[in-house]
Order: C-alpha cells, then sequence, then structure tokens
C-alpha cells in the first residue's frame, strides 16, 4: 500500500484538552476562542486575510483510534459506517473545520468555531469561499 508524508504547517492552542470537552463541529461553542499557530517555516504563506472571514481548517486527529470503520454519532440507534458519519476516529483522521478569524499577528491566527482538543496539529488552511464552499441544494447528515 503507497504512503504519502504530511507535514503539519501549525498546531492549535485550545482550551480542550480531553476527548469529550471539544463541542461536536465547534457548532456548541462557536464564539469559544482559540488559536492556530504557524510555524516560523510557513509563516510567509499568512498574509493579512484581508476581506475573508472564514477559513477551512484541516486537521490531524492525532489522538483519533484509527481502527475503527464504524461508529455511532450522537443520536443514532445503530452504528454506521465511518465514510458515513464525521467521527474524528477513521484510517486517516483529518478533521475539518470552518473556522471564523477573530485576528491575524506574528503567525497566530485567533479564531472561533473550531473543535480541535489543544495540540491538534494543522496540516492546511484555506479560505472559506461562500459561492463555491456552500451548496444550496445539498442534502446529507443533520447534526443536533
Amino acid at each position: 500500500m503507497e504512503t504519502y508524508e504530511t507535514v503539519p504547517i501549525g498546531i492549535v492552542k485550545s482550551p480542550y484538552k480531553i476527548h469529550g470537552d471539544a463541542p461536536r463541529q465547534g457548532a456548541l461553542k462557536p464564539d469559544e476562542e482559540m488559536e492556530i499557530e504557524i510555524f516560523e517555516e510557513f509563516r510567509e504563506g499568512l498574509g493579512t486575510f484581508e476581506g475573508i472571514t472564514h477559513l477551512i481548517v484541516l486537521l490531524w486527529f492525532d489522538k483519533a483510534d484509527r481502527k475503527l470503520l464504524s461508529g455511532t454519532p450522537p443520536g443514532a440507534k445503530a452504528p454506521r459506517p465511518v465514510f458515513t458519519i464525521r467521527s474524528p476516529h477513521r484510517p486517516n483522521p483529518i478533521g475539518f473545520d470552518i473556522a471564523r478569524i477573530i485576528s491575524v499577528e506574528n503567525g497566530i491566527i485567533k479564531v472561533s468555531g473550531l473543535d480541535a482538543l489543544d495540540n491538534t496539529p494543522v496540516i492546511d488552511i484555506k479560505p472559506y469561499v461562500p459561492s463555491i464552499d456552500c451548496i444550496k441544494e445539498s442534502k446529507g447528515l443533520e447534526i443536533k
């Protein structure tokens, strides 16, 4: 099986320390502030984010169980296949969050809306673009 290398570009500084602390998808505490510290060698790629209010943040959930192929989401009565749910426990524990930018200064992006634990590696950030990232006619799971 072929493997691929991923290099963290930064780390999350979060008040959430252990599994269960973080709200699901950042939804329960959308105003909870935390920081994304971008490592020095990647700071040139930051810019100011002028005119951008939100970021897509790709995370490496390093504390996840990579052997699980199913899970029971909150509110579900039975387990579901891992690729149909948002569990952090998956073969490649890549997290996808959308965060609101509060400020950017000295390689630190202050954000709200993340559900990451403290010291979670950040593998990429991208600007959220409503015209292409929001698919109005889409259907999916209802998160409660």
